[in-house]
């Protein structure tokens, strides 16, 4: 029985070369998924145990975290040359190409409200209509309600002063 468990464990790959050679004999373009990669290992090396999946995410989220893979797209690629570069936190800037010597920069677009012209003759101040209100106190709007909140009115307190 320990010669069987023995054979067994130099049969099957760790899982990190496991799927090293599932995404080699893939050979997709844009990488392969956590599916595709299990189905290979899984028609490669026949039924694995129950932990199989469970192991697999383990070690697909370690070999991305440690930078022995990519994830990109849902898919996991091993990193190469014609990887494209990886376009999140701390991603690297863009080439930028050089401009001809005989090129022109022009001026930025300014931002925000433009300034006023100092040679502009000012502009006439709108006066506003006098209206004598009868009542000083508390003017009246055009509904012919006071404005605002009306004041709080004071209960009358008993003559007596009992209540």
């Amino acid at each position: 029985m320990a010669t069987e468990l023995v054979n067994k464990t130099q049969t099957h790959l760790e899982y990190p070369e496991m799927i090293y050679e599932a995404l080699d004999a893939l050979q997709q373009k844009e990488g392969s998924n956590k599916s595709s990669i299990s189905k290979y290992i899984e028609s490669k090396y026949g039924i694995l145990n129950d932990t199989h999946s469970k192991l697999l995410t383990y070690h697909l989220d370690r070999m991305k975290q440690t930078g022995e893979l990519i994830f990109l797209k849902n898919n996991y690629i091993k990193p190469g040359p014609n990887v494209p570069p990886k376009r999140g936190r701390g991603r690297p800037p863009k080439p930028k190409t050089a401009l001809p010597q005989d090129t022109e920069i022009a001026a930025p677009k300014p931002r925000g409200r433009p300034k006023k012209d100092p040679n502009a003759p000012p502009t006439p101040k709108k006066l506003k209509p006098t209206i004598v209100p009868s009542n000083l106190a508390n003017p009246v709007s055009k509904t012919g309600r006071p404005r605002g909140r009306p004041r709080k009115v004071m209960p009358q307190q008993a003559q007596n002063g009992v209540e």
